[in-house]
């Protein structure tokens, strides 16, 4: 696999293995600093410059599947039986609470210029929340199964929801009507990304191992491409958006090249890689962060 000039072969600079159970979700609140969510129950801070837990874990009375940074001194923390909770950050007190939910929430998104958080469960319910007075704004059954995915426009007008029918549905964020949806991936839609610079590409993953690229102002899928051998789980842009990374089931980590769709480069178990299924990615200017089933948090560095 060929690397490019802008694009550098990643290294792993740091490996923490301190969950007992799977890491499912990662938050970055500042640099040098990464929280991990698993399903030992424990959401943890850790320094990336030393490697060490620092200031903020809390144990939860179930797996923890979500978190979402709201602002930044909260965090949504989303558990396997649907409970909600917000969490300071700064004084690690529980702010709020919500049974709204009953099935595991698998996705969360915040948009800041909208004041809301968007949480998706298992059975396919979305719920919108105003986070100035935390009422929920309205919960719709959308009968669509797990809902993996839940992504923004870039101005922040329109919203993206991956399914497990295999359907990417399009709503309007300003009454949450629901304005186009789509047949996407065979068995679900697991990953959602928009591509930097652009309002209209939407790249999306699925349990089938497959990425697409589809054209929303034509309403066509522009490209197929054979990624993984087993289900897409997460999508992550470059800072600059000159490249973009996939995780998978299939134990792996693929960095592509954005114009070209070409592969740059494939973490993986043999070059110190993760073991088991990678759930979640997330690409700053720190670098690359993957969380697994293997219970490590790796962070790569071109």
């Amino acid at each position: 696999m060929s690397t490019t000039d802008s694009t550098p072969p990643f290294h792993k600079k740091l490996e923490i293995r301190q969950h007992s159970m799977a890491i499912y979700d990662l938050a970055i609140p500042v640099t040098d600093t990464v929280i991990t969510a698993s399903a030992d129950c424990f959401i943890a801070t850790w320094d990336l410059l030393s490697g060490t837990q620092k200031g903020f874990t809390i144990k939860a009375d179930f797996p923890v599947y979500s978190i979402e940074l709201v602002e930044k001194d909260l965090l949504s923390v989303g558990l396997n039986n649907g409970d909600l909770h917000i969490i300071d950050i700064h004084s690690k007190k529980e702010i709020r609470f919500f049974k709204k939910h009953t099935s595991a929430l698998f996705s969360q998104l915040f948009i800041p210029q909208k004041s809301v958080l968007i949480t998706g469960d298992a059975d396919g319910n979305m719920a919108v929340w105003n986070t100035k007075s935390w009422e929920i704004l309205i919960y719709l059954p959308l009968g669509c199964g797990k809902i993996r995915s839940i992504i923004s426009s870039p101005d922040s007008e329109q919203l993206f929801i991956g399914g497990q029918d295999g359907k990417i549905r399009i709503f309007t964020t300003d009454f949450y009507n629901e304005i186009d949806s789509f047949y996407a991936h065979k068995d679900g839609v697991n990953a959602l990304a928009i591509f930097p610079g652009s309002s209209s590409l939407l790249l999306s993953g699925g349990k089938d191992g497959y990425l697409r690229i589809w054209d929303l102002d034509k309403n066509e899928k522009i490209k197929a491409l054979p990624a993984h051998n087993y289900a897409v789980y997460a999508i992550a842009f470059s800072p600059d958006g000159k490249a973009f990374a996939t995780a998978s089931r299939d134990k792996s980590i693929k960095i592509w090249d954005t114009a070209s769709y070409q592969v740059l480069q494939k973490l993986e178990t043999k070059t110190g890689g993760h073991s088991h299924s990678v759930n979640k990615i997330k690409w700053t200017l720190s670098g690359l962060f993957s969380a697994s089933d293997d219970r490590r948090l790796i962070h790569w560095v071109h």
